[in-house]
């Protein structure tokens, strides 16, 4: 069963799940970074099979104009060797509740082109898409 991590231990715990997913995280500033996202409102959740994280998901729950109050799923990443055993849709699962929990209208996630076998699992979870996400890298000068 997922559960937020909210002791330091807890969050330190995540990143080698974490960065199998985001891949240029360095071990050293994963810590200051999420407590540094939390005033943003990120949250950090986890699963555990024999006392090893195996599932990791950064989410955040606010309101804006377009879809008013909604859960957003910023990470979402079951560890290589355990994928298919259940770790992610139970993740899913958790998250929605939240979401309800929470009185959310939405609850959503952007996910990169290249990642087919991710899209084959959001599609399972009765996800469609949306929308396109478009972005800019901005350049320091």
């Amino acid at each position: 069963m997922p559960r937020q991590a909210t002791e330091d231990e807890e969050i330190e715990k995540c990143f080698s799940v974490m960065s199998e997913l985001r891949p240029h995280l360095r071990a050293e500033e994963f810590l200051p970074t999420v407590r540094q996202m939390e005033s943003d409102g990120y949250r950090l959740a986890y699963s555990e099979k024999n006392g090893n994280v195996v599932a990791v998901a950064g989410y955040r729950i606010y309101t804006n104009l377009f879809m008013g109050k909604h859960l957003y799923v910023d990470d979402l990443v079951t560890s290589e060797n355990v994928r298919s055993q259940g770790y992610g849709e139970d993740m899913m699962k958790w998250l929605r509740n939240i979401a309800r929990q929470n009185d959310c209208q939405y609850f959503h996630l952007d996910s990169g082109t290249q990642r087919h076998q991710a899209h084959k699992f959001y599609f399972r979870q009765g996800f469609t898409i949306a929308s396109y996400h478009f972005s800019e890298e901005l350049v320091k000068s």
